[in-house]
């Protein structure tokens, strides 16, 4: 037995698939049912019952599923804890974010870390969707949002201005919004998150708030796609003002109504216990810090 097919066995229950967990750690579906083989004859008995068209774990695989992660969670912690006394920046870092900002900042912020750290290896996976850190298998996430799970660990990057924009050539067409009811008469891009659309935009934020309801012929689950209709002028985009900080600068984006102030974001970094609060985890928050305060210098935005 090798310690990895206790990771590909919790991932294989995490994602309900073979396959899908050998893609995670890089293997052949081959590759990943001969180390389930092999766990199974380690433990001398099945733990997953496979038929043509779903997995399910035995009645032996849910008892031993238990003892992989108290394993797992020790060994993790272990290293942890000897990494903590060292106060190295190295190891894997197993990192989530929003998809716009990680591709269109994170990533070269990330880029000069390592630089700075050879030691570090990432891990990163870019989402929108917000699911449980335990079930994503992240040392830490990224997120927008106040966050409803006080067992959390969490630590605050900053509060994000948000930006209502659009581009030139769609201004040069219709025109541009007087007031935020003028936005029920323009095609708006819209945000869907866990089957929810975003259509009631908040403005007034600390003075005499109020929504307004629009609507458009675009909606997306990813905050990238909206950007780029942004940019690429097919409606007005209500967005992190982080996301839209290189647009806005280059003026591929205006900003609109900005007297109007809408609701702003908490941006935070998010560990699942005290346990992955590493060296590494705390220079992350601490250079995001620096670097998102940078952005906002460079535009002239108070957060």
């Amino acid at each position: 037995m090798q310690l990895q097919d206790l990771k590909l066995f919790r991932q294989i229950v995490v994602t309900g698939s073979i396959s899908a967990a050998a893609r995670q750690f890089d293997l052949t579906p081959a590759a990943a049912s001969a180390a389930l083989k092999r766990l199974e004859l380690y433990v001398g008995t099945a733990l997953i019952i496979r038929s043509t068209r779903s997995l399910k774990l035995s009645s032996a695989g849910e008892k031993f599923l238990q003892h992989c992660q108290n394993a797992l969670t020790a060994l993790e912690q272990g290293k942890q804890e000897l990494t903590e006394q060292s106060g190295r920046i190295g190891g894997e870092l197993r990192l989530t974010a929003p998809s716009d900002l990680g591709r269109n900042l994170l990533l070269p912020w990330l880029d000069e870390l390592q630089d700075q750290h050879p030691d570090l290896r990432i891990r990163l996976e870019l989402s929108d969707k917000i699911a449980g850190l335990t079930a994503e298998q992240v040392d830490v996430a990224l997120r927008y949002g106040a966050l409803p799970d006080s067992n959390l660990v969490s630590f605050h990057i900053t509060d994000v201005p948000r930006v209502l924009c659009a581009a030139p050539s769609y201004l040069a067409i219709h025109g541009k919004p007087l007031h935020p009811i003028d936005l029920q008469q323009h095609n708006c891009l819209l945000y869907l998150i866990d089957h929810r659309t975003f259509a009631n935009w908040h403005f007034g934020y600390q003075d005499d708030p109020f929504t307004v309801s629009v609507s458009g012929n675009r909606v997306t689950n990813d905050a990238e796609i909206v950007r780029r209709w942004a940019v690429s002028g097919k409606g007005i985009a209500l967005k992190s003002a982080l996301d839209m900080s290189e647009d806005l600068r280059a003026g591929r984006v205006v900003s609109l109504l900005p007297e109007f102030k809408p609701h702003p974001q908490q941006l935070n970094l998010v560990c699942a216990s005290r346990a992955q609060v590493s060296p590494t985890v705390l220079l992350l928050r601490d250079e995001l810090r620096i670097r998102v305060a940078q952005q906002f210098n460079l535009l002239n935005l108070q957060t």
